[in-house]
């Protein structure tokens, strides 16, 4: 079986964070986001469905997965981020285990009512034969947000450059991904919102330039988590974790420390 932790890079005696990764699946798509978390906290993460069992693509096997990523490193209390898809397991892992998450950060993920358009739902009914119209789209989705994060027409092509080889040297699955989105259209968000007990940060891009999940969506966690607080990632969409990684860690981090979660850490380093 493949080992619970797929990565492991950053400082080791900051706090501990646990990256849950989007819909895509490797780890490696989360990249910038890693290395820029790496500054600050000792971030563990792993690629989904590694290792929950041979075709599983769920929701709660990927919940599973955050719990061996904790056991295998002793850890008994970390920091939860989730990305996109991702967001749905952190926020499902935090509300069944509420004494393992000291903080829960989600971003740009579905929401309470999300759902499928009807075009989308047909692409993955079926993904294998809508693939290439699926990837065919994607630069007219983002389009409008990488302008608006890279004005620059050559900042853009490297982005776009980076976004390619990391499709080469980490393949992703088109039936898992499709796989994920209906179990998200399944679940029951609103279940584990309200369960949710640990201070959580909620990062959106800005209404109108995420053509993925609606800036709306993510924003039911805001309402659904009590004490929820809500930033924006200006300039960005859905991809904002990887377009501008930095200040996604900078938020996190500044988070992390009104939490305490820093100030604990360098107790427990201390002792």
């Amino acid at each position: 079986m493949p080992r619970p932790v797929e990565r492991e890079q950053g400082k080791e005696d900051g706090p501990a964070l646990v990256l849950v990764p989007g819909i895509n699946g490797p780890w490696q798509w989360a990249g910038p986001a890693i290395d820029a978390l790496a500054r600050t906290f000792r971030v563990l993460t792993f690629s989904l469905g590694a290792a929950g069992g041979a075709g599983r693509s769920d929701i709660q096997g990927d919940v599973e997965q955050v719990a061996r990523v904790l056991d295998s490193r002793g850890i008994e209390q970390a920091i939860l981020c989730g990305i996109s898809y991702g967001g749905v397991v952190a926020a499902s892992f935090a509300a069944r285990n509420p004494s393992r998450v000291s903080a829960l950060v989600v971003a740009s993920a579905p929401g309470a009512g999300w759902h499928l358009r009807p075009r989308h739902e047909m692409y993955a009914r079926w993904p294998l034969v809508f693939a290439p119209v699926f990837f065919l789209e994607a630069p007219f989705r983002l389009q409008r947000e990488l302008t608006a994060t890279f004005p620059s027409f050559l900042n853009r092509l490297r982005f776009t450059r980076r976004q390619l080889w990391t499709l080469v040297s980490a393949p992703l699955s088109v039936s898992q991904m499709a796989d994920r989105a209906r179990a998200v259209a399944r679940h029951d968000i609103v279940a584990d919102c309200v369960r949710v007990t640990a201070p959580t940060l909620v990062v959106t891009g800005e209404p109108g330039l995420d053509r993925v999940v609606p800036v709306e969506s993510t924003a039911t966690y805001v309402d659904r988590i009590a004490g929820a607080k809500r930033l924006v990632l200006e300039r960005t969409g859905h991809l904002g974790t990887i377009t501008r990684p930095e200040t996604f860690a900078d938020m996190v981090r500044d988070f992390a420390r009104e939490c305490g979660c820093l100030e604990r850490a360098a107790r427990s380093e201390v002792a």
